[in-house]
């Protein structure tokens, strides 16, 4: 999985010089990945603004109780890079997965993390085996 980091306020701030850069370049990249193979989906992300964060409600204090959830407007963390986008794909090695989440750094997206995918839930291989 191909994890996207991105200042959401500079991703506001864009021209529309700059977002049609940062679109053609994802285009790009998925074409390619498409043509390969290695594309088994992905998304781009709605603002950490429109986030609803979800934690444990914990009646006695203690981790897992019986309180059910607890909901906060927001991301997760208050960091000003939030996870805006993602790729999961399938591809013969780590070497590739950071290859292609290479093409990806640039100065809209400003880290990108390589994090492999241990259990699918439906989400089929490129092989037809997942």
């Amino acid at each position: 999985m191909v994890l996207m980091y991105a200042d959401p306020a500079a991703t506001a701030a864009m021209t529309a010089e700059q977002r049609a850069e940062v679109f053609a370049r994802h285009e790009a990249l998925h074409r390619d990945l498409a043509d390969s193979g290695e594309l088994l989906n992905g998304a781009g992300l709605a603002y950490p603004a429109d986030t609803t964060t979800l934690r444990p409600a914990r009646g006695d204090g203690g981790v897992g109780g019986d309180g059910g959830a607890v909901a906060s407007d927001g991301p997760l963390t208050a960091a000003a890079e939030q996870l805006t986008a993602y790729y999961v794909l399938d591809c013969a090695s780590p070497e590739r997965a950071r290859e292609i989440a290479g093409r990806v750094v640039d100065f809209h997206v400003v880290a990108v993390e390589v994090r492999p995918v241990h259990d699918s839930f439906g989400m089929g291989a490129a092989d037809g085996t997942g």
